[in-house]
């Protein structure tokens, strides 16, 4: 899958892009990520990119030259011009894992970080085939946004995570917020791991996976049970406790 992000400061991204698992699927050739400076469009020696905007008011806006031009350059370099390009903008729709699965189905995937008051509108009405907002607070640009959108549609990309569960497993996956994980050892500082999941019995295991991430999302995130559909067996985990018998935990 490719990224190509429009942006006034490309090194802000290879801090992030350099580690973990972005490196290891870059590395492996299952993404490409570029950055493309919005200045080196630009005509004057200055390479100016914002003005004043018409009518008046507080701060500059974003010229649309630059843009047109650096999209022109991706266009000629693809031998067609690209179909997705996203503007990262509060005003935009606000960002999910069901937009991050819709993302991820894409192959190409053109985003325009906007800094100063805006971009001049011209961008939005020429270019721009979708807007996304992380959340309703301002950033001092676009970049942020991005990184963050990009880090969570490339782990949906099949062979990015090492293990294709992980990723079904997450918080959100589901509509649910993810259960408890724990590791060794057993017990530290005087909290213990649940001796269910010492247990060996996977059936329990799971019924009280599924218990946990119903009452996890009750309790902190009730808005995300709208979208879910439940069973009758979920409502019976939200009303119940999950216990083991002594004897079936393993040492």
């Amino acid at each position: 899958m490719k990224f190509d992000i429009l942006t006034l400061f490309p090194d802000m991204f290879w801090g992030p892009f350099a580690h973990s698992i972005i490196k290891r699927a870059l590395e492996k050739g299952l993404l490409e990520i570029n950055t493309i400076n919005i200045r080196d469009f630009t005509t004057d020696k200055h390479r100016i990119v914002d003005d004043y905007p018409y009518g008046g008011g507080a701060g500059m806006v974003m010229k649309p030259e630059p843009i047109f031009r650096a999209v022109d350059f991706i266009a000629e370099r693809d031998g067609r011009g690209p179909e997705n390009i996203i503007l990262l903008s509060p005003q935009g729709r606000k960002f999910s894992q069901n937009i991050a699965r819709e993302l991820a189905l894409k192959e190409h995937l053109v985003f325009i970080c906007g800094h100063y008051e805006g971009i001049d509108e011209r961008v939005r009405e020429g270019l721009v085939t979708d807007q996304i907002s992380i959340g309703d607070f301002i950033l001092t640009g676009g970049e942020l946004a991005a990184m963050v959108i990009v880090d969570a549609v490339a782990r949906l990309i099949p062979g990015v995570l090492g293990e294709e569960m992980s990723a079904a497993d997450e918080t959100f996956s589901q509509g649910l917020l993810e259960y408890p994980q724990y590791t060794r050892p057993r017990e530290y500082r005087g909290l213990k791991v649940p001796d269910i999941l010492l247990s060996g019995d996977h059936g329990k295991i799971a019924r009280w996976r599924r218990q946990q991430a119903l009452k996890r999302t009750l309790a902190w995130r009730p808005d995300l049970l709208e979208a879910v559909t439940l069973k009758e067996e979920d409502y019976k985990l939200m009303e119940e406790e999950i216990t083991v018998d002594p004897r079936q935990i393993k040492d």
